[in-house]
């Protein structure tokens, strides 16, 4: 089955075009055709041998390598679409309404759209969704930023009974805190992390950050003040001082990515725990490293 034609952003006409209301063998080949562009093989064992089970059930294969009586799976098995009571015809809109969105698509905002009965029904999908845009780790090259951000209220504008009554903006333990990479004109990485001791921040650097990068630009925390020991080209930023930009370095790319996280979680989420705080730092980064992708939603299908 030939890959599909790629379409950056798919318009909601595209879509419907696409997949039509009640068509889900429309969405089915189009997800066979995204994970098995060389032919279909067996999610278990990788087997290319397999028996076509189409006349029992569209969409279904046998593989006999993995049972003595065979496998049977469908074109969903091993997706985060498998044992689903939606059409995937949803999962697909759903997708599309996250990748379209800049600043994300709160649950109710989903459910309200799609007409689903349930707001659970929405920010189910919604994780699960996001879990598949979760990217393989990797490393960044070339003029690379460094920063940290806080997500969180400030302390003082809790209810007194959940104060501690300590200064700093992790006061009371209910800010999260974000690292981020990014290389100019590039890709971002993005984690949650416990704290920003240095130790925490290095590691950060050390998953995130290639050994060969030509310049590693960060601001003055002191968490940062060794990495020139550890063999990257440092070069600091003070903020405090009102500097900005000295050269090639500043660190207005990563802020930027931050102001895109701040204004979705704001204006759209208004609030998220930190239990599923990485769940949506992933959804941010791959919208954010797919803004050029000729094919988004096949991508993030394709991942699926």
């Amino acid at each position: 089955m030939r890959k599909p034609k790629a379409v950056h952003q798919l318009t909601s006409a595209q879509f419907d075009a696409m997949f039509p209301v009640g068509d889900d063998e429309a969405c089915k080949a189009y997800l066979v055709a995204r994970r098995w562009p060389d032919g279909v093989k067996c999610p278990r064992c990788g087997n290319a041998d397999l028996y076509d089970a189409s006349s029992y059930k569209s969409f279904h294969w046998q593989c006999r390598e993995c049972a003595p009586d065979g496998y049977r799976f469908s074109c969903i098995a091993g997706t985060i679409f498998e044992n689903t009571n939606k059409p995937l015809r949803d999962w697909f809109k759903v997708t599309h309404l996250i990748l379209t969105s800049k600043k994300g698509m709160s649950a109710r905002q989903l459910g309200r759209y799609m007409g689903f009965g349930s707001v659970k029904t929405a920010w189910l999908m919604g994780h699960k969704i996001r879990t598949a845009l979760i990217e393989p780790e990797t490393k960044l090259g070339g003029i690379v930023e460094v920063d940290e951000t806080f997500i969180g209220g400030k302390a003082k504008n809790r209810h007194a009974d959940k104060r501690d009554g300590l200064p700093g903006p992790t006061a009371g333990g209910r800010k999260a805190i974000i690292a981020g990479a990014v290389r100019r004109k590039g890709n971002v990485v993005a984690r949650v992390i416990a704290n920003v001791r240095t130790s925490t921040l290095e590691a950060f650097v050390n998953e995130a950050v290639s050994n060969k990068v030509s310049l590693l630009c960060t601001d003055q925390w002191v968490g940062y003040s060794h990495l020139s020991e550890k063999g990257y080209p440092h070069a600091t930023i003070d903020h405090a001082a009102r500097q900005y930009v000295v050269g090639a370095v500043h660190t207005n790319t990563i802020e930027g990515f931050w102001s895109i996280i701040k204004r979705g979680i704001v204006g759209t989420f208004h609030n998220v725990s930190k239990k599923y705080l990485h769940l949506y730092v992933a959804e941010f980064q791959f919208r954010y490293n797919n803004r050029f992708n000729d094919d988004i939603f096949g991508t993030a299908i394709e991942g699926a």
